[in-house]
């Protein structure tokens, strides 16, 4: 799963996207550390211009809510579902076998989201007195981010909620996950999930293409390479304060390396 993403960025002058680029110095919101989406906050998306020729980076709420609902239905809502995310398999059929409620949203209503460092926790059983594993485990958190590159694209579905209490209009949105390689299987070792991310010309797609629903769950599914994935352990207060600090663990076990070679995904369009 994806509940935790950073967008921080400092060392690039440009957000940009294939041959189009905006001002970093033009956005005060591409400053968090780390967003923790059970607060639902606001949070740097992408969405395409009317014709398709341009985007526009705003702002829109980590949390889907489809149509109208009133504030306290769209609490119980994101409670009850945890639209933090979609499952790349699920957009047409949910996996109770129902029509799934990102149907519409996937194909009329893409976006990007941008990323500088997604957060996940590492499960190691407890050791007992007689030296036995416990169900019982430690959560170590990891950054996982992108090789030499300071942010990167997760696709993402929005929709415009409508606050019946108010008439207030909020975008909300939901991020892609996929199965995950090597490297997450091991990072994200409770759910094996992570979220998606696309190469450039797979993120201009996905935003600006005229696509079959065949194509968008392709795209969505999509898994990176392990190899082009860097990651460190950080410090627990990233939950609360949202501060990424880069913290060892002398007991924790190594990441395995030899799959990284041997590595072969289902679903790599980066190759």
């Amino acid at each position: 799963m994806c509940y935790y993403n950073g967008q921080k960025v400092t060392r690039a002058e440009f957000i940009q996207l294939k041959q189009l680029e905006k001002a970093v110095r033009d956005y005060d919101f591409l400053d968090v550390d780390v967003h923790n989406g059970f607060n639902y906050p606001p949070c740097a998306i992408a969405i395409a211009t009317d014709d398709r020729r341009d985007f526009e980076l705003v702002q829109a709420q980590w949390g889907y809510v489809p149509g109208k609902m009133s504030a306290d239905e769209a609490i119980a809502f994101r409670r009850k579902l945890t639209t933090l995310n979609f499952k790349a398999e699920n957009l047409w059929v949910s996996e109770s076998g129902k029509r799934s409620m990102w149907k519409d949203a996937a194909r009329s209503r893409r976006c990007l989201v941008l990323s500088t460092g997604i957060v996940e926790s590492r499960h190691v059983p407890k050791i007992g007195k007689k030296g036995q594993e416990l169900k019982e485990t430690i959560k170590y958190p990891y950054q996982v981010t992108l090789k030499d590159h300071e942010y990167f694209w997760l696709p993402g579905i929005y929709s415009d909620w409508v606050n019946t209490d108010t008439g207030e209009v909020t975008k909300t949105f939901a991020i892609g996950i996929t199965k995950a390689n090597e490297l997450m299987k091991q990072v994200h070792n409770s759910k094996l999930r992570m979220p998606c991310i696309l190469t450039d010309e797979l993120a201009w797609e996905w935003l600006m293409g005229d696509l079959s629903d065949d194509r968008i769950t392709e795209i969505a599914m999509t898994q990176i390479p392990s190899r082009l994935l860097e990651r460190c352990t950080i410090g627990p207060e990233y939950r609360l304060e949202g501060a990424i600090n880069k913290k060892e663990y002398p007991e924790l076990p190594e990441i395995k390396q030899e799959f990284i070679d041997q590595e072969v995904l289902e679903f790599d369009h980066w190759s």
